[in-house]
């Protein structure tokens, strides 16, 4: 067992305070970079497996990577065990299942976009958690961000992108997940630290993901392709960059920890201009310029 840090709140506040500098910047880039890369992984490896079986893998390979770091071997309270396994569903479990199900049917710009309007959905779940509401500072900030999201996404949807209301319903579903789940996470990690929180969750997805993930293992052909993008995914994608993202949830709250996924579109985007010969329009361009001004103004903490 370990000691509990200082007590902090349950549901925790919207910012913590802490000055958002460098290092801060530094960790929301490489959180961008690594799940801006994931629906390119996502989209590889459904190509040959399964989407019932990615998260199996994903958390698997995630669970492998972290363990390797002693810090995250410790462990917690059998009190906070329910707050585990209920973040093991949250955050893991069914996210990860509707992202490679809504791949099947829906873009990757669509679900790109998406998954970066989580700022604006975790702005509204915090206020409901810490029952307080935002102020105007952080709903326009985030919404400024979301603007310049669209206008990065517009350009993909437009040229053959497309999306189904099965597909946008799963993925809006994930978003609210993962939203929830911050909150939840973010005082626990405040307490015992974010790497032992993290490997924890992960346990309990790989629980909760076991049954669905062995059915679809049977239905799956398993080349050195997609072993290699579910490798990637779960080792950089639910390893380092959950690790990295934990650590800002710790720092700067759930709201400003969301920094990275504002950039996450904007990755995609690049990618696809790079690897897969996607235009880049104009209105793109000025959007990650939008981005850019309304993640500067969502690191301003709140009053």
């Amino acid at each position: 067992m370990t000691t509990a840090r200082p007590s902090a709140p349950l549901h925790g506040s919207a910012d913590t305070g802490e000055r958002f500098g460098p290092p801060e910047w530094a960790m929301s880039a490489v959180v961008a970079l690594v799940w801006g890369s994931s629906f390119l992984w996502i989209a590889i490896a459904i190509d040959d497996v399964a989407a019932t079986f990615v998260p199996l893998a994903r958390i698997g390979f995630g669970a492998i990577a972290l363990a390797l770091v002693p810090a995250a071997r410790r462990r917690l309270p059998r009190h906070e065990l329910p707050r585990i396994v209920f973040l093991g569903l949250v955050w893991m479990a069914i996210p990860f299942l509707l992202f490679p199900l809504a791949e099947e049917t829906t873009s990757s710009a669509v679900a790109g976009m998406i998954n970066g309007s989580l700022p604006v959905v975790t702005v509204a779940v915090t206020a409901l958690f810490v029952r307080r509401p935002p102020t105007r500072q952080r709903i326009v900030a985030v919404l400024v961000g979301f603007v310049g999201i669209a206008m990065v996404s517009l350009g993909s949807i437009g040229t053959g992108g497309g999306a189904d209301a099965r597909g946008v319903t799963m993925l809006i579903t994930a978003v609210v997940c993962y939203a929830v789940a911050v909150n939840v996470a973010a005082p626990l990690q405040r307490r015992y630290g974010s790497l032992p929180v993290l490997l924890h969750v992960q346990i309990a997805g790989i629980l909760w993901t076991l049954p669905t993930g062995l059915r679809g293992a049977s239905e799956s052909t398993f080349t050195w392709q997609a072993i290699a993008s579910l490798a990637l995914l779960g080792a950089l994608g639910t390893g380092l960059a959950f690790a990295l993202y934990g650590v800002l949830l710790e720092r700067t709250g759930p709201v400003r920890g969301m920094i990275g996924t504002f950039f996450t579109p904007v990755v995609a985007a690049v990618l696809g201009v790079a690897f897969r010969d996607e235009p880049l329009r104009a209105i793109a361009i000025a959007g990650m310029v939008v981005v850019g001004v309304g993640a500067v103004m969502t690191s301003r903490p709140e009053p």
